[in-house]
């Protein structure tokens, strides 16, 4: 698994057309709130053309991509945190997800119902911010609830939680988001245990009109609003990806061109996703399959083997390391030993993107 992304955004603003031109699954995308009941997943193979160069170099017979799962859940509204628009039971989907994709209407449709009369992307995103706020004080009170109870028996460390929490609700009641407050290790650690939704990474998602593609004044409104809490917008066209979508990849290039595009709305979120949640990739390969793994960024060796195995991580003895751009110079994993580029390590090494990696352990 790559990461777990969850979608989010008020009602009609193109989440379930987004989601049907990322994952190509075709969900009702009808336009009238809460169509969306239950969330709808995707999982989604992701692209890598060093994963078929490692296979075709290794001999492998086949590859298995890393992936990654979208979760759309329905269309959130102001109350929701407290259950309007059944917002409370959505709001449970997203706890799980790594990061959160926010999706905001940039184009003007007078088709496509709005829950203001006045279409503005700001006010959209801090209707949806002040329900994931609250989502999350409602959970710190729960736990402030049961430590302040715990701390009656004069234990330090719940007390020293109890102080923790009431300045975290404090903040969140002033409608800050834990992720943009300063926190120590301690408090890190307990909201961690918590699993908040507004600790996790977000980025945006400005759903535009094919006619306002390279210019639009909504999103320029949304990055400058963006940028000050240092948050990445993604312009996405959901109709225009959606017939990207189903192009083969030689089509989709052409297509991109003729838009005057680098690249499909799928690749910019993948690469936004691993940008903010520190990701990266590296590779296996024998006989049967050459395959990709994502992890943290600064992750040692033998805890990249765990990724594989748990058996790999408990008898970790050696990584035989290959930087796949070597393997890809040099042709061969023979010509790579005859040159010496590949690299004994020991559990202190930390894993690198574009590695190819031979694990030794015991049994």
């Amino acid at each position: 698994m790559g990461f777990k992304c969850g979608i989010v955004g008020l009602p009609n603003v193109g989440k379930s057309t987004i989601f049907n031109a990322l994952t190509t699954q075709q969900v009702d995308a009808s336009n009238y709130p809460f169509c969306t009941i239950e969330p709808n997943v995707g999982i989604i193979p992701l692209r890598d053309d060093r994963l078929s160069q490692v296979a075709e170099l290794t001999g492998s017979r086949k590859t298995t991509p890393t992936t990654l799962e979208f979760v759309d859940i329905a269309g959130l509204v102001k109350g929701a945190s407290k259950g309007e628009g059944l917002g409370n039971q959505f709001l449970n989907h997203i706890q799980a997800v790594d990061a959160i994709a926010h999706v905001v209407r940039c184009f003007e449709d007078s088709n496509v119902a709005h829950t203001t009369s006045e279409l503005n992307p700001v006010n959209d995103i801090e209707i949806i911010n002040t329900e994931l706020i609250l989502k999350d004080l409602e959970i710190i009170e729960r736990r402030l609830e049961k430590s302040r109870k715990m701390a009656r028996t004069g234990d330090k460390e719940i007390k020293k939680e109890v102080t923790i929490l009431e300045h975290i609700a404090q903040q969140l009641n002033l409608n800050q988001q834990i992720k943009h407050m300063s926190l120590d290790e301690k408090e890190r650690s307990i909201m961690s245990s918590l699993n908040l939704i507004t600790t996790k990474p977000c980025f945006y998602i400005a759903n535009i009109d094919e006619e306002h593609m390279q210019d639009n004044r909504y999103v320029n409104k949304l990055r400058d609003y963006t940028a000050e809490k240092g948050e990445l917008v993604v312009p996405f066209s959901g109709k225009v990806q959606a017939e990207i979508s189903q192009l083969d990849d030689e089509s989709q290039e052409v297509f991109l061109k003729e838009l005057g595009l680098e690249e499909t709305g799928f690749d910019k979120i993948v690469r936004i996703g691993y940008k903010i949640l520190d990701l990266i990739t590296f590779f296996t390969a024998n006989e049967n399959e050459a395959r990709a793994w994502t992890i943290p960024r600064n992750t040692l060796v033998h805890k990249a083997a765990g990724k594989i195995h748990t058996d790999f991580e408990r008898g970790f003895i050696k990584a035989e390391v290959i930087k796949v751009a070597d393997l890809i110079e040099y042709g061969s994993e023979h010509n790579l030993r005859d040159s010496g580029k590949i690299a004994i390590h020991g559990k202190d090494y930390i894993v690198e993107d574009g590695d190819l990696i031979y694990f030794r352990f015991n049994v």
